[in-house]
């Protein structure tokens, strides 16, 4: 699984990198063959983004999630992309 991660109005560091990689494997259990993986983390005033479009074998996942912290919106991310996930693996079996 190759994961591009961009950031906005942020630096990206190890640990957000680090943390969004470990999270990701948890879709990764659902649907085996993940090619790509584009993640972009923004800052926009106060609110904090991250969204994310996953290569999946059939189609593409995509979701977008908006927190205080980048720590808490890459949890919520990762909730959302896990319940696509999920949704996927069940109509493509």
């Amino acid at each position: 699984m190759q994961i591009n991660l961009s950031g906005k109005h942020i630096e990206i560091t190890p640990a957000l990198k680090d943390y969004l990689s470990e999270k990701l494997q948890k879709i990764n259990r659902h649907i085996t063959g993940i090619t790509q993986v584009h993640a972009v983390l923004s800052v926009d005033k106060l609110q904090h983004i991250a969204e994310a479009k996953i290569n999946v074998p059939g189609g593409q996942l995509f979701a977008k999630a908006i927190a205080t912290d980048m720590y808490a919106a890459i949890d919520v991310l990762i909730d959302k992309l896990d319940k696509q996930a999920v949704k996927h693996k069940e109509t493509h079996e």
